[in-house]
Protein backbone atom coordinates (compact mmCIF):
# COMPACT_ATOMS: atom_id res chain seq x y z
CA UNK A 1 0.00 0.00 0.00
CA UNK A 2 2.87 2.24 0.57
CA UNK A 3 4.73 1.73 -2.21
CA UNK A 4 1.03 1.88 -4.25
CA UNK A 5 0.81 5.59 -2.53
CA UNK A 6 4.24 6.38 -3.08
CA UNK A 7 3.81 5.74 -6.61
CA UNK A 8 0.33 7.57 -7.33
CA UNK A 9 2.28 11.15 -5.87
CA UNK A 10 5.36 10.47 -7.58
CA UNK A 11 3.21 9.96 -10.85
CA UNK A 12 1.72 13.27 -10.24
CA UNK A 13 5.09 15.25 -9.36
CA UNK A 14 6.85 13.70 -12.73
CA UNK A 15 4.55 16.49 -14.74
CA UNK A 16 3.74 18.92 -11.84
CA UNK A 17 7.48 19.43 -11.20
CA UNK A 18 9.11 17.88 -14.04
CA UNK A 19 7.68 20.35 -16.49
CA UNK A 20 10.58 22.99 -16.37
CA UNK A 21 12.98 20.32 -17.97
CA UNK A 22 11.00 21.06 -21.16
CA UNK A 23 11.44 25.15 -20.93
CA UNK A 24 14.17 24.77 -24.28
CA UNK A 25 11.38 23.15 -26.02
CA UNK A 26 8.37 25.13 -25.22
CA UNK A 27 10.43 28.31 -26.36
CA UNK A 28 11.69 26.73 -29.47
CA UNK A 29 8.67 24.71 -30.51
CA UNK A 30 6.12 27.11 -29.46
CA UNK A 31 8.45 30.36 -29.94
CA UNK A 32 7.51 31.64 -26.80
CA UNK A 33 9.66 34.10 -24.56
CA UNK A 34 10.95 32.59 -21.57
CA UNK A 35 8.41 34.34 -19.40
CA UNK A 36 5.65 32.78 -21.14
CA UNK A 37 6.94 29.40 -21.34
CA UNK A 38 7.54 29.98 -17.25
CA UNK A 39 3.63 30.45 -17.03
CA UNK A 40 3.22 26.94 -18.79
CA UNK A 41 5.81 25.52 -16.45
CA UNK A 42 3.62 27.00 -13.82
CA UNK A 43 -0.05 26.07 -14.67
CA UNK A 44 -0.26 22.33 -13.32
CA UNK A 45 0.59 23.86 -9.61
CA UNK A 46 -1.88 26.71 -9.83
CA UNK A 47 -4.36 23.29 -11.14
CA UNK A 48 -3.42 21.36 -8.12
CA UNK A 49 -4.27 24.18 -5.76
CA UNK A 50 -7.56 24.49 -6.94
CA UNK A 51 -8.49 20.72 -5.85
CA UNK A 52 -6.35 19.75 -3.70
CA UNK A 53 -9.21 19.73 -0.56
CA UNK A 54 -12.02 18.50 -3.23
CA UNK A 55 -9.80 15.69 -3.90
CA UNK A 56 -9.38 15.01 0.12
CA UNK A 57 -12.74 15.48 0.63
CA UNK A 58 -13.61 12.27 -2.22
CA UNK A 59 -11.16 10.46 -0.30
CA UNK A 60 -13.11 10.91 2.78
CA UNK A 61 -16.25 10.40 1.66
CA UNK A 62 -15.36 7.63 -1.48
CA UNK A 63 -12.24 6.23 -1.02
CA UNK A 64 -8.63 6.52 -1.30
CA UNK A 65 -8.56 3.86 -4.61
CA UNK A 66 -11.24 5.84 -6.04
CA UNK A 67 -9.97 9.39 -5.38
CA UNK A 68 -6.02 8.36 -6.65
CA UNK A 69 -7.45 6.15 -9.78
CA UNK A 70 -9.85 8.83 -11.48
CA UNK A 71 -7.52 11.81 -10.95
CA UNK A 72 -4.64 10.19 -12.25
CA UNK A 73 -7.15 8.42 -15.58
CA UNK A 74 -7.64 12.46 -15.72
CA UNK A 75 -4.30 13.85 -15.48
CA UNK A 76 -3.01 10.63 -18.77
CA UNK A 77 -6.16 12.15 -20.48
CA UNK A 78 -5.20 15.71 -19.90
CA UNK A 79 -1.78 15.25 -20.60
CA UNK A 80 -2.58 13.18 -23.53
CA UNK A 81 -4.69 15.88 -25.30
CA UNK A 82 -2.28 19.14 -24.44
CA UNK A 83 -0.01 16.62 -25.98
CA UNK A 84 -1.90 17.05 -29.61
CA UNK A 85 -2.94 20.67 -29.73
CA UNK A 86 -1.75 23.35 -31.15
CA UNK A 87 -2.78 26.51 -29.29
CA UNK A 88 -0.80 27.45 -26.77
CA UNK A 89 -3.49 29.27 -24.78
CA UNK A 90 -5.69 25.81 -24.63
CA UNK A 91 -2.14 23.78 -24.19
CA UNK A 92 -1.83 25.80 -20.88
CA UNK A 93 -5.69 25.08 -19.89
CA UNK A 94 -5.44 21.65 -20.51
CA UNK A 95 -1.84 21.26 -18.31
CA UNK A 96 -3.41 22.94 -15.28
CA UNK A 97 -6.62 20.63 -15.46
CA UNK A 98 -4.44 18.10 -15.13
CA UNK A 99 -2.53 19.49 -12.14
CA UNK A 100 -5.94 19.83 -10.47
CA UNK A 101 -6.39 15.76 -11.86
CA UNK A 102 -3.23 14.70 -10.20
CA UNK A 103 -3.60 16.41 -7.05
CA UNK A 104 -5.82 13.54 -6.21
CA UNK A 105 -2.59 11.62 -4.70
CA UNK A 106 -1.44 14.45 -2.19
CA UNK A 107 -4.47 13.87 -0.33
CA UNK A 108 -5.53 10.03 -0.59
CA UNK A 109 -2.02 8.66 -0.36
CA UNK A 110 -1.82 10.17 3.21
CA UNK A 111 -4.93 8.85 4.11
CA UNK A 112 -3.44 4.86 3.32
CA UNK A 113 -0.52 5.67 5.39
CA UNK A 114 -2.47 7.08 7.90
CA UNK A 115 -4.98 3.84 7.80
CA UNK A 116 -2.53 0.74 7.08
CA UNK A 117 0.04 1.54 9.54
CA UNK A 118 -0.16 1.90 13.78
CA UNK A 119 0.86 4.76 15.12
CA UNK A 120 3.87 3.37 16.30
CA UNK A 121 5.19 2.96 12.29
CA UNK A 122 3.77 5.97 10.54
CA UNK A 123 6.11 8.20 11.06
CA UNK A 124 8.85 6.35 9.13
CA UNK A 125 6.17 5.30 6.21
CA UNK A 126 5.07 9.20 6.21
CA UNK A 127 8.55 10.05 5.64
CA UNK A 128 8.52 7.20 2.78
CA UNK A 129 5.31 8.92 1.09
CA UNK A 130 7.06 12.01 1.50
CA UNK A 131 10.03 11.13 -0.44
CA UNK A 132 8.08 10.44 -3.97
CA UNK A 133 8.38 14.08 -4.30
CA UNK A 134 12.02 14.28 -4.73
CA UNK A 135 12.15 10.93 -7.01
CA UNK A 136 9.13 12.30 -8.91
CA UNK A 137 11.66 15.41 -10.08
CA UNK A 138 14.58 12.38 -10.70
CA UNK A 139 12.52 10.31 -12.74
CA UNK A 140 11.39 13.59 -14.77
CA UNK A 141 14.79 14.61 -14.58
CA UNK A 142 16.11 11.41 -16.43
CA UNK A 143 13.11 10.95 -18.71
CA UNK A 144 12.22 14.05 -20.45
CA UNK A 145 15.59 15.21 -21.74
CA UNK A 146 15.51 11.82 -23.49
CA UNK A 147 12.39 13.64 -25.93
CA UNK A 148 13.00 15.25 -28.78
CA UNK A 149 9.71 17.14 -28.86
CA UNK A 150 7.19 18.61 -26.06
CA UNK A 151 4.19 15.93 -27.58
CA UNK A 152 6.77 12.96 -27.18
CA UNK A 153 7.64 13.84 -23.48
CA UNK A 154 3.65 14.96 -22.53
CA UNK A 155 2.55 11.55 -23.64
CA UNK A 156 5.14 9.78 -21.81
CA UNK A 157 3.77 11.52 -18.79
CA UNK A 158 0.41 10.83 -20.14
CA UNK A 159 1.16 6.95 -20.28
CA UNK A 160 3.07 7.08 -16.45
CA UNK A 161 -0.12 8.63 -14.81
CA UNK A 162 -2.05 5.84 -16.91
CA UNK A 163 0.18 2.87 -15.98
CA UNK A 164 0.18 3.97 -12.19
CA UNK A 165 -3.30 4.57 -12.18
CA UNK A 166 -4.40 0.65 -13.17
CA UNK A 167 -2.12 -0.23 -10.52
CA UNK A 168 -3.79 1.32 -7.96
CA UNK A 169 -7.14 0.35 -9.23
CA UNK A 170 -6.33 -3.01 -9.31
CA UNK A 171 -3.83 -3.32 -5.95
CA UNK A 172 -4.95 -0.66 -3.56
CA UNK A 173 -7.16 -1.52 -0.91
CA UNK A 174 -8.79 1.23 1.32
CA UNK A 175 -8.03 1.08 4.82
CA UNK A 176 -10.48 -0.19 7.51
CA UNK A 177 -12.18 2.68 9.00
CA UNK A 178 -13.80 2.53 12.74
CA UNK A 179 -17.41 2.50 13.05
CA UNK A 180 -19.59 5.61 12.61
CA UNK A 181 -20.85 7.04 16.06
CA UNK A 182 -23.23 9.64 16.07
CA UNK A 183 -21.21 13.10 15.83
CA UNK A 184 -17.96 11.52 17.22
CA UNK A 185 -15.98 11.12 14.07
CA UNK A 186 -17.54 13.16 11.42
CA UNK A 187 -17.78 16.63 13.01
CA UNK A 188 -15.25 18.97 12.40
CA UNK A 189 -11.94 18.67 13.57
CA UNK A 190 -11.44 22.56 12.91
CA UNK A 191 -12.69 23.48 16.35
CA UNK A 192 -9.14 21.83 18.13
CA UNK A 193 -6.52 24.69 17.95
CA UNK A 194 -3.76 22.46 17.46
CA UNK A 195 -4.50 21.57 14.47
CA UNK A 196 -4.77 25.51 13.08
CA UNK A 197 -1.22 25.80 15.00
CA UNK A 198 0.55 23.08 12.98
CA UNK A 199 -0.71 24.47 9.94
CA UNK A 200 0.25 27.80 10.40
CA UNK A 201 3.94 26.59 11.26
CA UNK A 202 3.77 24.51 8.64
CA UNK A 203 2.80 27.53 6.26
CA UNK A 204 6.13 29.77 8.07
CA UNK A 205 8.73 26.77 7.96
CA UNK A 206 8.23 26.71 4.06
CA UNK A 207 10.27 29.90 4.11
CA UNK A 208 13.60 28.68 5.46
CA UNK A 209 12.76 25.51 3.40
CA UNK A 210 12.42 27.37 -0.06
CA UNK A 211 14.88 30.33 0.44
CA UNK A 212 17.62 27.77 1.20
CA UNK A 213 16.45 25.60 -1.86
CA UNK A 214 15.99 28.35 -4.47
CA UNK A 215 19.16 30.30 -3.49
CA UNK A 216 22.04 27.79 -2.14
CA UNK A 217 23.46 27.52 -5.74
CA UNK A 218 23.28 31.67 -6.39
CA UNK A 219 24.83 32.22 -3.33
CA UNK A 220 27.57 29.57 -3.78
CA UNK A 221 27.89 30.70 -7.23
CA UNK A 222 27.82 34.78 -6.89
CA UNK A 223 29.46 34.99 -3.31
CA UNK A 224 31.62 32.01 -2.41
CA UNK A 225 32.77 32.10 -6.53
CA UNK A 226 32.03 28.17 -7.01
CA UNK A 227 31.05 26.95 -10.53
CA UNK A 228 27.56 26.03 -11.27
CA UNK A 229 28.49 22.24 -12.00
CA UNK A 230 30.39 22.03 -8.65
CA UNK A 231 27.57 23.74 -6.80
CA UNK A 232 24.77 21.81 -8.58
CA UNK A 233 26.26 18.46 -7.64
CA UNK A 234 26.49 19.56 -4.06
CA UNK A 235 23.16 20.70 -3.68
CA UNK A 236 21.93 17.63 -5.41
CA UNK A 237 23.52 15.95 -2.73
CA UNK A 238 21.99 17.31 0.03
CA UNK A 239 18.95 17.36 -1.41
CA UNK A 240 18.83 13.29 -0.91
CA UNK A 241 20.82 14.09 2.48
CA UNK A 242 16.80 16.02 3.11
CA UNK A 243 15.15 12.71 1.87
CA UNK A 244 16.81 10.36 4.28
CA UNK A 245 16.03 13.40 6.45
CA UNK A 246 12.76 12.64 6.08
CA UNK A 247 12.89 8.86 7.27
CA UNK A 248 14.99 9.78 10.14
CA UNK A 249 12.54 12.01 11.63
CA UNK A 250 9.55 9.67 10.80
CA UNK A 251 11.82 7.17 13.18
CA UNK A 252 12.42 9.28 15.84
CA UNK A 253 8.57 10.65 15.97
CA UNK A 254 7.96 7.04 16.43
CA UNK A 255 10.13 6.62 18.84
CA UNK A 256 9.17 9.01 21.41
CA UNK A 257 5.69 8.79 20.57
CA UNK A 258 4.90 12.12 19.23
CA UNK A 259 4.88 14.32 15.92
CA UNK A 260 4.59 17.62 17.68
CA UNK A 261 7.61 17.80 20.30
CA UNK A 262 9.69 16.88 17.44
CA UNK A 263 8.74 18.92 14.85
CA UNK A 264 8.64 22.16 17.31
CA UNK A 265 12.86 20.74 18.58
CA UNK A 266 13.81 20.47 15.17
CA UNK A 267 12.25 23.94 14.03
CA UNK A 268 14.76 25.61 16.64
CA UNK A 269 17.42 24.03 15.31
CA UNK A 270 16.02 25.08 11.78
CA UNK A 271 15.76 29.08 13.19
CA UNK A 272 19.26 28.21 14.77
CA UNK A 273 21.11 27.22 11.96
CA UNK A 274 19.78 29.61 9.31
CA UNK A 275 20.36 32.28 11.37
CA UNK A 276 24.10 30.89 12.10
CA UNK A 277 23.98 30.98 8.13
CA UNK A 278 22.46 34.69 8.15
CA UNK A 279 25.31 35.76 10.34
CA UNK A 280 28.31 33.67 8.46
CA UNK A 281 27.49 34.92 4.48
CA UNK A 282 30.55 36.75 4.12
CA UNK A 283 32.47 33.93 5.15
CA UNK A 284 34.06 30.56 4.58
CA UNK A 285 31.93 28.86 6.93
CA UNK A 286 28.81 29.80 4.82
CA UNK A 287 29.15 27.33 2.73
CA UNK A 288 28.37 24.53 4.88
CA UNK A 289 26.22 26.42 6.89
CA UNK A 290 23.81 26.89 3.99
CA UNK A 291 23.97 23.19 2.82
CA UNK A 292 23.23 22.14 6.77
CA UNK A 293 20.52 24.69 6.12
CA UNK A 294 18.86 23.22 3.33
CA UNK A 295 19.11 19.76 4.78
CA UNK A 296 17.11 20.70 8.24
CA UNK A 297 14.85 22.96 6.36
CA UNK A 298 13.66 19.99 4.58
CA UNK A 299 13.73 16.85 7.07
CA UNK A 300 10.44 17.97 9.28
CA UNK A 301 8.32 18.04 6.55
CA UNK A 302 6.55 14.74 6.87
CA UNK A 303 6.36 15.47 10.86
CA UNK A 304 3.98 17.98 9.96
CA UNK A 305 1.73 16.32 7.79
CA UNK A 306 1.18 12.88 10.25
CA UNK A 307 0.27 15.54 12.66
CA UNK A 308 -2.41 16.66 10.78
CA UNK A 309 -3.61 13.50 9.59
CA UNK A 310 -3.74 12.58 13.00
CA UNK A 311 -5.21 15.52 14.73
CA UNK A 312 -7.95 15.55 11.92
CA UNK A 313 -8.91 11.55 12.72
CA UNK A 314 -10.38 8.98 10.01
CA UNK A 315 -13.04 10.85 8.52
CA UNK A 316 -11.61 14.30 7.81
CA UNK A 317 -7.88 13.45 7.07
CA UNK A 318 -8.40 13.57 2.90
CA UNK A 319 -9.72 17.21 3.73
CA UNK A 320 -6.88 18.03 6.59
CA UNK A 321 -3.92 16.68 4.04
CA UNK A 322 -5.68 18.75 1.15
CA UNK A 323 -5.58 22.21 3.20
CA UNK A 324 -2.27 21.53 4.33
CA UNK A 325 -0.95 20.95 0.96
CA UNK A 326 -2.94 24.02 0.18
CA UNK A 327 -1.49 26.53 2.76
CA UNK A 328 2.26 25.37 2.13
CA UNK A 329 1.87 25.63 -1.48
CA UNK A 330 0.69 28.82 -0.90
CA UNK A 331 3.56 30.40 1.01
CA UNK A 332 5.83 28.37 -1.88
CA UNK A 333 4.40 30.02 -4.48
CA UNK A 334 5.75 33.49 -2.54
CA UNK A 335 8.70 33.25 -1.19
CA UNK A 336 10.84 32.83 -3.95
CA UNK A 337 9.88 36.34 -5.74
CA UNK A 338 9.71 38.01 -2.02
CA UNK A 339 13.14 36.05 -1.24
CA UNK A 340 15.08 37.19 -4.37
CA UNK A 341 13.57 40.91 -4.17
CA UNK A 342 15.15 40.99 -0.51
CA UNK A 343 18.18 40.16 -1.66
CA UNK A 344 18.59 42.20 -4.07
CA UNK A 345 17.50 44.90 -1.94
CA UNK A 346 19.68 44.09 1.07
CA UNK A 347 21.96 41.20 0.54
CA UNK A 348 21.47 37.27 1.52
CA UNK A 349 22.41 37.79 5.01
CA UNK A 350 18.80 39.87 5.79
CA UNK A 351 16.73 37.25 3.62
CA UNK A 352 18.57 34.38 5.70
CA UNK A 353 17.86 36.42 9.05
CA UNK A 354 14.24 36.70 8.02
CA UNK A 355 13.70 33.13 7.41
CA UNK A 356 15.66 31.95 10.53
CA UNK A 357 13.25 34.55 12.57
CA UNK A 358 10.20 32.58 11.08
CA UNK A 359 11.61 28.92 11.63
CA UNK A 360 11.67 30.33 15.79
CA UNK A 361 8.05 31.60 15.22
CA UNK A 362 7.31 28.11 13.75
CA UNK A 363 8.55 26.60 16.95
CA UNK A 364 6.85 28.77 19.39
CA UNK A 365 3.14 28.19 17.08
CA UNK A 366 3.87 24.08 16.88
CA UNK A 367 1.39 22.87 20.01
CA UNK A 368 3.25 21.14 22.70
CA UNK A 369 2.41 17.16 23.51
CA UNK A 370 1.91 14.12 21.21
CA UNK A 371 -0.25 14.37 18.81
CA UNK A 372 -3.41 12.56 19.71
CA UNK A 373 -3.71 9.20 17.89
CA UNK A 374 -7.62 8.23 16.20
CA UNK A 375 -9.50 5.16 17.34
CA UNK A 376 -8.57 2.34 14.99
CA UNK A 377 -11.09 -0.17 13.97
Amino acid sequence: MLSLGMAAQGAGCVFMYGLPFLLPAFQAERALTLAQAGILVGTPSAGMLATLIAWGWVADRYGERLAMTAGLVLAAGFLGAAAFTGDTVLLGVLIALAGASGASANAASGRVVLGWFPRDRRGVAMGWRQTAQPLGVAVAGALIPQFATVRGALLAMAVICLVTAVAVGALVADPPRPAARPGARTASPYGNPALWRVHGASMLLVVPQFATAGFALTYLVTLRDWDVAHAGALIAVAQLAGAAGRLACGAWSDAVGSRLRPMRQLALVNGAVVLLLAAAVPTAAGVPLVIAALVVSMSGNGLAFTAVSELAGTSWAGRALGAQNTAQNLVAAATPGAIGALIATSGFGIAFALAGTLALAAAVATPAGPSPAPARA
